[in-house]
């Protein structure tokens, strides 16, 4: 049972690099224990993305009035929407076998270990063992899961992790968000959508606290709008599970706070699935839960990889999707440059949604860099008054002497679709003069990046 390469684990690290693979000529298998796709497809990215738009539809029936539509009632079906997000994410998974079947690779079903000397067993689910062998590598690409703090032990039911908020039974009336990161942000904003009374602590001074600090105050802003309660600089300190519901007891700057809530969310960040891999028999390094690679992604032991969630990089699919690639094209023998770390989007789906790549406005200060500063506010644009959609705004953070645009950091309806355009500005070293010069379409939202360069150089239109 020879391959060329085998992969471990079908996420979009996985998957991606399966395919990429077999275009290269490599005879290719992927192993899999759940469901082709992995997290993103099925328990992350797609489906928390499907609830999202279905919170999004009915915050346009319930504000239909704003447009001038008369709607009598609108009420939010909690299990359809679930259902219709376990639709989606089962549509894209069967969307995966497809794309295997076509790229002919062979899907491995079952928990993978490695071996020495390039091996892998493969232990279905009747206990049956079979072992493989692949000629040229095996890439580690089992992604990671919720993150369990000691004081906060998940246990599916009232303390619960992004999997369960996906699929819970019944709509909660009071929910508590522990942490504000991007799965924190996303679903306190969809639960609230839909009616239930959220809290969300996070126990640094802001919410979303790896964004620009004036995107975190306008999100911030945007939720206390909506009727969230947002406590920042707030830590759990325990939560008793007891009786019908949860006591959540919260240590803020003015001292301790009970809530009651019907569930907790604990989202706190990842953990990667490297436990029962094989790792420390086949001798491979690991530092702080994470496996160390080099540029190309081998460890210390050729013949074996790591991509995605498992290595110390940022946990985003995007992110494993272009280290696969890279990986696979190295060991096909091509000449492919390392990534660029610096010029990795991220992007949170709440509403208002949050986009970024780059450098703050801290850390360009920080790094001593003289710079120029462009903010265009949706409320100055056309298209967001025409949507309905005015909050949040567009920051560009030039450095002042070469005029290289370093951060854009963007809040607002539909931001996350315009980001990819200051990626490409970035990797073609574009500079604000250039952006100024070229001419957007009116009225769209994206114009706010050509008044944003312009407004850092005095030259705004439209403000």
């Amino acid at each position: 049972m020879n391959y060329d390469l085998i992969v471990i684990g079908s996420g979009p690290g996985g998957y991606v690099t399966a395919i990429r693979a077999s275009q290269l000529g490599l005879k290719t298998a992927i192993v899999e224990r759940e469901s082709l796709g992995g997290i993103c497809l099925n328990w992350g990215c797609i489906p928390t993305k499907a609830l999202l738009k279905s919170a999004n539809v009915f915050e346009y029936i319930t504000h239909a009035s704003d447009y001038g539509i008369s709607v009598k009632e609108a009420k939010a079906d909690f299990s359809g929407m679930v259902d219709r997000s376990r639709g989606v994410a089962n549509g894209m998974s069967n969307g995966i076998q497809f794309l295997m079947k076509k790229n002919k690779i062979d899907v491995l079903k079952g928990t993978g270990v490695i071996k020495a000397g390039k091996k892998v067993v493969v232990t279905a689910e009747d206990g049956t063992s079979t072992e493989y062998t692949a000629d040229k590598g095996v890439i580690i690409a089992t992604g990671a899961r919720s993150r369990e703090l000691p004081n906060l032990p998940q246990d599916g039911e009232k303390i619960i992790g992004y999997r369960q908020a996906m699929t819970l039974k019944s709509q909660p009336k009071k929910m508590v968000v522990v942490g504000s990161g991007a799965i924190g942000v996303e679903f306190a904003y969809f639960y609230n959508a839909i009616g239930t009374e959220v809290t969300v602590v996070e126990y640094l001074p802001n919410i979303v606290p790896i964004e620009d600090e004036e995107v975190s105050k306008q999100l911030e802003k945007s939720f206390k709008k909506m009727g969230i309660n947002v406590m920042t600089g707030s830590s759990v300190e325990s939560v008793d599970t007891k009786g019908k519901g949860c006591v959540v007891t919260v240590k803020t700057a003015k001292g301790e706070e009970k809530i009651e809530c019907d569930v907790v969310l604990s989202a706190v960040g990842i953990a990667a699935n490297i436990e029962n891999l094989g790792l420390e028999e086949v001798g491979i390094v690991v530092d702080k839960g994470r496996i160390l690679v080099n540029d190309f992604y081998q460890t210390n032991i050729p013949g074996f990889y790591a991509i995605g969630d498992v290595i110390p990089t940022a946990a985003l699919a995007h992110v494993a999707s272009a280290e696969g690639i890279i990986c696979v094209e190295k060991i096909a023998g091509h000449h492919p440059e390392p990534l660029d770390y610096g010029n990795i989007p991220g992007c949170t789906y709440c509403s208002p949604e949050v986009a970024s790549v780059g450098m703050t406005e801290k850390q360009a200060k920080e790094a001593g860099k003289d710079i120029k500063i462009g903010k265009f506010p949706f409320s100055a644009s056309g298209k967001a008054s025409a949507a309905g959609a005015k909050d949040g705004f567009v920051k560009l953070i030039f450095d002042a002497k070469y005029g290289e645009l370093l951060g854009a950091h963007m809040i607002g309806a539909n931001v996350t679709e315009m980001i990819a355009e200051i990626v490409s500005i970035r990797k073609l070293e574009t500079t604000g003069h250039d952006i100024i010069k070229t001419v957007h379409p009116h009225p769209t939202m994206s114009e706010a990046i050509m008044e944003a360069a312009a407004a850092a150089y005095g030259e705004v239109i439209h403000l």
